[in-house]
């Protein structure tokens, strides 16, 4: 019994032995738990120094809005606009008056075909609020559409564009309003605006800032949905028309818009009366600028910003039949 107990204690102690080295062995190896270790602290620095940057955004001022530009700051946009007299010509005025009195720096040439200024157009003008100035000049007849011929046979308002593109370069015919043409290095664009057409205000932000010629789609015109600049990697490489698509520039009138520089340094840029049809745009462009080189706005021109819209011409034959009957309405009162 002695014995067996003597081996007991003997392989104990043994035992002991080997576990107090093996213990002595390990303090002296790196330990595995610092990786983890160090990566929970670091997270819990990145965690106080996000809440410390959350801290701080708490109390500090919101900033300002960006203001936009003061007016005196934009250039002007030259509205100009041939007129002449019919019965919805007061409507169609006020209609377009009220649309660019939404838009900051503007100026509009208001072009009559008249000999004169007629009440009506210096009245409305004098009632719009607007920076204008007021020119007339008569279309010679050999230039006017006789009676029954379509309106597409001759071109319309050529001579009341120039006399506008006169003004600008001159200072020549103004009868009302503005005087004085816009000073040199006066920073702007000209922008032909008939008076039948229908306009977003976006339109005129869109072609404000135009360094050359800028452009964009019409809609409702030339038989299309709509008409314009076809554009690849911002720019200009052909156009969408169904009319004579080898025109220089096959575009409506209502889709460009010229910088007042470029328009002062081209003095011989201007429209000819005699262009064949459809040439009218192209024999004012052609002065001023290539095709390669148009300005495409309105998101690459993909949106359209300006309708050729025409107001449906008024049946009046219960007004001439009052009138033969004497009982017509009363001229005196302005249409």
């Amino acid at each position: 019994m002695k014995l067996k107990l003597k081996n007991v204690f003997l392989a104990y102690f043994l035992v002991s032995i080997a576990g107090l080295l093996y213990a002595l062995v390990q303090l002296g190896q790196p330990c595995d738990c610092l990786p983890p270790l160090r990566a929970a602290a670091e997270q819990l620095r990145q965690k106080d120094l996000r809440i410390s940057q959350l801290q701080a955004d708490l109390h500090r001022p919101v900033p300002a809005p960006a203001q936009p530009p003061e007016p005196e700051a934009l250039p002007t946009i030259y509205v100009v606009t041939p007129t002449y007299a019919r019965l919805v010509q007061k409507a169609e005025l006020v209609r377009l008056s009220q649309t660019l009195s939404l838009v900051p720096r503007l100026h509009w040439l208001l072009v009559e075909d008249a000999e004169g200024p007629t009440p009506l157009v210096s009245g409305l003008l004098a009632a719009s609020g607007l920076l204008f100035t007021h020119l007339a000049v008569l279309t010679p007849k050999a230039q006017r559409l006789r009676e029954g011929e379509p309106g597409w046979v001759r071109p319309r308002g050529v001579e009341q564009r120039n006399r506008a593109l006169d003004w600008l370069r001159t200072g020549r015919g103004a009868i009302g309003g503005e005087k004085d043409p816009p000073p040199p290095g006066t920073r702007g664009v000209v922008y032909f605006a008939d008076d039948d057409n229908t306009y977003s205000r976006e339109l005129f932000e869109e072609m404000r800032w135009t360094r050359g010629v800028s452009v964009w789609p019409v809609g409702l015109v030339g038989g299309l949905r709509f008409e314009g600049p076809r554009v690849q990697d911002g720019r200009v490489v052909g156009f969408h028309t169904a009319w004579e698509p080898t025109r220089p520039f096959p575009m409506d009138m209502a889709g460009f818009a010229v910088a007042l520089p470029l328009l002062l340094a081209k003095p011989n840029a201007q429209f000819d009366a005699t262009a064949p049809r459809g040439h009218l745009e192209s024999s004012f462009l052609s002065h001023l600028v290539d095709p390669k080189d148009l300005e495409p706005r309105a998101a690459n021109c993909t949106r359209v910003l300006v309708w050729h819209t025409r107001t449906e011409k008024p049946k009046m034959k219960q007004e001439e039949q009052l009138q033969r009957q004497g009982r017509g309405s009363d001229p005196a009162v302005e249409v």
